[in-house]
């Protein structure tokens, strides 16, 4: 205890300790359950069938076309905005974050009312009879979906690669392409593999637009979900997610690898001289990669324009006549609608403070078990969220608690705390710890200085995480699929339910709704985040 208290206090050990109960429990303990739920007939049963060895080849097939196109879309968009002097820049370095804040739901969605058997350009500009249900189609769904993820990471790259280098290429009589495949491309090589890894990841434990746009082209994050709801296998719906996280702990052991050899990298190439001015690209090569993003951002804006129109519409690629009638049907959702918003505004405030604690015990204080609880918080994003939802559900049962929205709240804090954690790490570590050590020196306890120092200055880092968890949470569907109930339930799901029964109108309307909200409660918390930050800098 003299340990204990020499760090921070009772209460901080109270906080302490409850975070170490709560990773034991929320993390562990369901963990535990669903591995022990199968069978060895369970496990002979899937590995000798041919129908889960399709959906092993489908889900690596999908896996990795998603993933490498992706990242390929990803940073050359990045490479167009950070270094192709591209024509309005600044408007189209904010699409695809734009697209990263809308619930992931919605490209599913509007892939089916653009590109369906009634689709808008299919049917209605075409004139065409055909669906892209199945492998194309979820294709083009996740690359939209998970190409902003890789945006962000190539462009933080880039921005990091300092222009002596290239000068010096330059000046020994290198061409502009010469120095792209011998210089910028080597050096972002680091953020090309973090993005691939952290895509791969995404697209293993994507549910919702296999759902929703798969058809046939089963996967296996779906076939857990089939396996438990429709035939009540428990045990094989358990294999499945167990053979879903095999590659998922291998990407995530070679993720947490590269994230620390990117940050040396990053270490090395940064300096004095990274203020250097950069060649501008030729007129053909700014026109080329005007032209690559205008098309990226069209395509976007057809998904929220197909959401619009779908809502207003009578019926979707058969009657297009005006219609309120969609909008005035969701009052019979405001419970779905008050339940995603208000489980996503817990969800993620407890994993953005649970993942600032964590992060300030690991890497700024000598408490114990620091290195459980830095593996624990990273845990989750190797397991793939169909697979977490499934192993909250078993461990409910068997422990017989019944409280939906508390399992809810649970899966999506859990979900979160990955990311969180990371942001918030890397957030606290370019602040100094003599921050630390002078506040300490002064009399306050580790409570008090993550709470009037850390805390305050990291702010960017806070909000970045919290918003990224309130949208995640928003629009979840794979960790919460098995545990809403009756009365818990999500508009992400009813969505879903409504697709799945062919009510195109309700369920556009449901993600316009959902979707304005959203973006409302973003403005609202984007306002008191500078609110709080003026008000800090003035003291």
């Amino acid at each position: 205890m003299r340990h204990i208290g020499k760090d921070g206090g009772k209460p901080f050990f109270i906080l302490w300790f409850a975070v170490v109960i709560f990773f034991a429990i929320c993390v562990l303990v369901p963990l535990f359950f669903v591995a022990l739920t199968p069978r060895a007939d369970d496990f002979v049963s899937v590995l000798t069938s041919e129908r889960w060895h399709i959906a092993m080849r489908n889900t690596a097939i999908a896996c990795v076309c998603s993933t490498v196109l992706s990242v390929l879309i990803g940073y050359v968009y990045a490479y167009a905005v950070v270094r192709g002097d591209i024509f309005c820049k600044a408007f189209f370095s904010g699409i695809p974050i734009l697209h990263l804040i809308t619930p992931p739901f919605v490209g599913g969605l509007a892939f089916i009312l653009l590109f369906g058997r009634q689709g808008f350009v299919t049917h209605t500009l075409l004139g065409l009879d055909i669906s892209l249900y199945g492998f194309w189609g979820l294709l083009l769904a996740q690359v939209l979906c998970f190409f902003p993820i890789a945006y962000l990471i190539c462009a933080q790259t880039l921005r990091g690669i300092n222009p002596s280098f290239e000068q010096s290429a330059r000046g020994m009589g290198a061409s502009p392409a010469k120095i792209f495949c011998s210089v910028t491309l080597p050096l972002s090589f680091p953020g090309i593999l973090s993005a691939l890894l952290f895509i791969a990841v995404s697209v293993l434990s994507d549910f919702g637009n296999p759902m929703i746009v798969g058809g046939r082209f089963r996967v296996l994050a779906t076939e857990i979900y089939t396996q438990l709801t429709g035939w009540l296998n428990a045990g094989t719906s358990a294999v499945l997610g167990l053979v879903l996280v095999v590659p998922s702990i291998v990407l995530f052991v070679l993720q947490n690898n590269v994230l620390k050899a990117n940050t040396a990298k990053i270490a090395t190439i940064g300096g004095k001289t990274s203020s250097a001015p950069r060649q501008k690209a030729g007129l053909a090569v700014r026109i080329s990669l005007t032209i690559f993003c205008a098309l990226i951002t069209l395509a976007i804006a057809a998904q929220f324009f197909a959401i619009v129109a779908g809502a207003f519409q009578k019926l979707w690629g058969v009657n297009t006549a005006f219609t309120l009638n969609h909008l005035r049907a969701m009052g019979g959702y405001a419970g779905e609608l008050r339940n995603s918003v208000c489980f996503a505004l817990v969800s993620a405030l407890l994993s953005t403070i649970i993942a600032s604690f964590t992060a300030y015990v690991t890497h700024r204080t000598n408490m114990p078990l620091r290195r459980f609880l830095d593996v624990t918080a990273q845990l989750p994003s190797a397991v793939p969220g169909t697979l977490f939802g499934l192993a909250l559900a078993l461990a409910s049962n068997a422990l017989r608690f019944r409280q939906s929205g508390v399992l809810i709240v649970v899966a999506m804090t859990v979900g979160f705390l990955p990311f969180s954690y990371r942001i918030l790490s890397s957030t606290f570590a370019q602040l100094k710890t003599t921050l630390d050590d002078g506040a300490r020196s002064l009399g306050a306890d580790r409570l008090r200085v993550l709470r009037t120092i850390l805390v305050p200055l990291s702010t960017g880092g806070i909000f970045s995480s919290f918003i990224y968890d309130f949208v995640r949470g928003v629009g979840t569907l794979s960790a919460v699929i098995f545990l809403v109930s009756f009365n818990t339930p999500l508009a992400s799901v009813r969505i879903l339910n409504l697709a799945e029964q062919g009510d195109w109108g309700k369920s556009a309307a449901l993600a316009l709704i959902l979707t304005c909200v959203t973006f409302m409660i973003l403005g609202i918390g984007r306002y008191l985040e500078l609110r709080f930050r003026k008000r800090i800098w003035s003291e």
